[in-house]
């Protein structure tokens, strides 16, 4: 039992309106919404403030940057999945799914990466088990196709792993987001110091891997979404194709299509799509894939990710309210949209018996400042 809370004289953001009124929150849900701008006795007098449906995010690195501050430094896990957690809620959002990679490359020295999943994936649990954590967590399961190890990783992962995201990752040189080889080289060498001749064994090594694995993995994958009772979801689809053997899979949404060719073929298929917050607001993709405004203005954007910066997500919301003309829309492209992407049916709106999932911002300018944050009717920043 939680004691009741009334935010009032609120900006309230239902929906499809925004309405200047007041929401009361008991044991955990949203019990009755009220219009006018009165204060009862005890209330929170929001001055006018919006208050939203609590931020959704589907899609983020933000826990690894906590886990390695620094290349090479593995910080202790359960500090880092803390401190992920404070700074998520920190920023508006109520509801994350973690993104933990499946599926690693052990063969080889200088491109090796290990698996890591499933020890992360029972830390998060175990915490969020004992009440450590403020907001709502969920894994994200990113399958990566383009892989050695990736059957036998989601064979350690069931039903009762709260994975509610099974992604097809497709990192193969020269297709999806690195399609542009002069793009990869520039990251890759960037990142893990190659020379020339490193570069191009790296590319003929991950290509062999597709051409080895690739068939199987997606396989594997797909069923495993489905054994998880989880939503699939593609990653950069660029082309038509791709799109299509997405929706013959059954993916439920699309993340960061590179391509205005694909996201038509996403919303034709149905599929929804989604893209990075820092992409809509740096005015640009950082590979040279297609600009997140671009599809907004074409009505091909419908969900949005903080990505690798969580701040980002309720900037963007408000950005698209903003380009749209249409404030409700652009919060549930944060919200509603989201939630429902992946069937959770109890939250991403401010309606009666909803979950007690809001926050309180102030705008300022053309961004906002989160002043308050709650989650299931308890204040968690």
């Amino acid at each position: 039992m939680t004691p009741d809370t009334i935010l009032a004289n609120a900006t309230l953001v239902l929906p499809n309106e925004t309405l200047r009124g007041q929401v009361r929150l008991v044991d955990g849900r949203i019990a009755d919404i009220a219009e006018g701008r009165s204060v009862p006795l005890g209330a929170e007098d929001c001055g006018g403030d919006l208050v939203m449906p609590g931020l959704i995010e589907l899609h983020t690195d933000n826990l690894e940057r906590h886990i390695e501050p620094r290349p090479k430094v593995d910080w202790p896990h359960a500090a880092a999945i803390i401190a992920h957690d404070a700074e998520l809620a920190s920023v508006g959002i109520t509801t994350v799914f973690d993104a933990l990679r499946v599926g690693s490359v052990v063969s080889d020295a200088k491109t090796n990466y290990g698996e890591y999943a499933r020890v992360l994936a029972d830390e998060i649990l175990a915490l969020r088990a004992e009440g450590a954590l403020k907001i709502s967590h969920y894994l994200h399961l990113r399958a990566e196709v383009c892989s050695e190890t990736l059957v036998e990783e989601l064979d350690k992962f069931g039903p009762e792993d709260r994975i509610g995201i099974v992604s097809l990752m497709d990192h193969t040189p020269g297709e999806r987001q690195f399609r542009d080889l002069t793009q990869l080289r520039k990251y890759v060498m960037g990142k893990r110091g190659m020379s020339d001749a490193e570069f191009e064994a790296h590319v003929a090594a991950q290509k062999a891997l597709k051409a080895r694995h690739g068939a199987v993995h997606e396989a594997a994958a797909v069923a495993a979404a489905r054994r998880y009772g989880a939503v699939l979801a593609s990653h950069d689809d660029t082309e038509v194709s791709h799109v299509s053997r997405s929706a013959e899979h059954g993916a439920h949404f699309a993340e960061f299509p590179t391509t205005v060719e694909a996201a038509q073929a996403c919303t034709a298929h149905g599929i929804k799509v989604m893209m990075g917050a820092p992409n809509l607001i740096r005015g640009g993709s950082h590979s040279g894939n297609v600009a997140a405004r671009d599809l907004a203005e074409a009505d091909l954007l419908h969900i949005v990710s903080s990505d690798y910066v969580p701040s980002s997500l309720l900037s963007a919301a408000l950005m698209l309210g903003d380009l749209w003309g249409d404030l409700p829309r652009g919060i549930a492209a944060v919200t509603g949209a989201p939630a429902k992407a992946v069937g959770l049916e109890d939250r991403g709106e401010i309606r009666q018996d909803a979950r007690a999932d809001l926050l309180r911002v102030a705008r300022i300018g053309t961004t906002g400042a989160v002043r308050s944050v709650w989650v299931q009717g308890r204040r968690a920043s």
